[in-house]
C-alpha cells in the first residue's frame, strides 16, 4: 500500500481550486483561501456558534468584512456561501462539520 503524501495531495488541491476561493455579491468580487491555516481552524473552535461575525473576520479578514458589510447579505446566504465553499474545497465549518461527524 502506498503512502499519502501530504505536499503532492495539496497541490493537487491547488492546482484543481488555485489559492482562493471566489464568490461575489453584488457584482464585488471577494475571497476565501482554498487551505486554512490550523491556529484559524483553533481560534474558529474557540468562537461561539452564533457569533458570525467573528466566524466572517477570521475567516475573509477585516478588509474584505468591512466591504461585505456594505452589502445587504443574509445569514441564509452565508450559510449558502459556506456550504458552497465546503463543497468546493472538501472543508467543513461550524455546525454543518459537527453533524456530519457523528
Amino acid at each position: 500500500m502506498g503512502r499519502y503524501n501530504v505536499n503532492a495531495a495539496r497541490a493537487q488541491r491547488l492546482e484543481a481550486h488555485g489559492e482562493r476561493w471566489d464568490f461575489e455579491v453584488d457584482g464585488e468580487l471577494f475571497w476565501l483561501p482554498t487551505e486554512l491555516p490550523r491556529h484559524v481552524v483553533g481560534k474558529l473552535a474557540e468562537l461561539d456558534q452564533s457569533d458570525l461575525d467573528g466566524l466572517l473576520t477570521l475567516l475573509l479578514g477585516e478588509e474584505q468584512v468591512k466591504r461585505l458589510d456594505q452589502h445587504v447579505v443574509s445569514v441564509q446566504d452565508i450559510q449558502g456561501l459556506l456550504e458552497a465553499y465546503g463543497r468546493d474545497t472538501g472543508m467543513t465549518l461550524g455546525e454543518s462539520s459537527a453533524s456530519t461527524r457523528s
